[in-house]
């Protein structure tokens, strides 16, 4: 259990540095151009390295793949569409903490049973991701229009599925399903893309941060799958990978010297707190 805490938590800091990579591509280029061709960056690299990671794969663990592509692209185009006619600050929280509370909700659901210190932990988690994900600190979330939470909510629950149903792929299959997944939602990106005519291209500055994004994304990809392979409970995979709003922020503090509020300082020193009462045994 303790090897898949290590691995979920590894995805999340990996995501986190993938979306911030994007982002800063996303400013410099068209937005369907950094997710398409960072999402074929991504496909490319893991068809290269099948023959050492892959193995053994039924017809379930490819449509459990695909279903979960599928659900991730939704996720990556309502997002879009939230941040377009949303506040930020309101909706990457919104977004982030649905994300996680999907996986958890169906981990119970689905007969999870996990001690207190991990319940405990798992609720201080929720609220982490709220705090580090809210930009405009406490008084944009409450000042939220509750018209503007649809989308980012059902942003939130796709992104949440995309756990899910990765979960549900055989441990014998190695990373295989995340083929047919990342084919998937490049084929339902590019469709949105062209019948929308968005510009599918990336300009040469960059287009770097685009290919690193792509690979970073696959990799948080793939350990977060070990990680419901090695026996992970969905619950805590699924809220620890949830945690990737921690990493983009710290980097962009680091790097963009964006300031952090102190909802975010708080969120950060809770997501701490939650990582710990995770891991304690009982």
């Amino acid at each position: 259990m303790r090897v898949a805490v290590v691995l979920a938590l590894a995805s999340a800091v990996v995501y986190g540095a993938a979306d911030f990579l994007g982002g800063l591509a996303s400013r410099r280029t068209s937005v369907f151009g950094v997710v398409a061709l960072s999402q074929l960056a991504g496909l490319v690299a893991l068809l290269v390295l099948l023959p050492w990671v892959g193995g053994p794969v039924s017809a379930a663990d490819v449509g459990w793949g695909g279903v979960a592509g599928l659900a991730g692209a939704a996720g990556l185009l309502m997002y879009f569409r939230a941040l377009a006619d949303g506040v930020m600050s309101v909706v990457a929280p919104v977004t982030a903490v649905t994300a996680a509370a999907v996986p958890v909700l169906v981990g119970f659901l689905g007969g999870d049973r996990i001690g207190p210190w991990a319940t405990a932990g798992i609720a201080l988690a929720l609220v982490a991701i709220a705090l580090v994900s809210a930009e405009g600190g406490l008084a944009a979330l409450q000042a939220a229009r509750p018209s503007s939470m649809v989308p980012a909510l059902l942003a939130g629950v796709a992104f949440g599925f995309f756990f899910v149903l990765l979960d549900r792929t055989s441990a014998v299959a190695g990373l295989t399903p995340l083929v047919a997944a990342r084919v998937a939602s490049v084929l339902l990106v590019v469709s949105v893309a062209l019948g929308r005519r968005e510009s599918l291209s990336a300009n040469r500055a960059a287009l770097p941060l685009v290919l690193v994004s792509g690979l970073g994304d696959m990799t948080a990809n793939a350990l977060f799958l070990l990680a419901t392979q090695e026996g992970g409970r969905l619950a805590i995979t699924g809220v620890l990978a949830s945690l990737y709003p921690v990493s983009t922020v710290l980097l962009a503090q680091l790097v963009l010297r964006e300031r952090l509020v102190p909802a975010q300082l708080t969120g950060l020193a809770a997501a701490a707190g939650a990582v710990v009462l995770i891991t304690l045994p009982g």
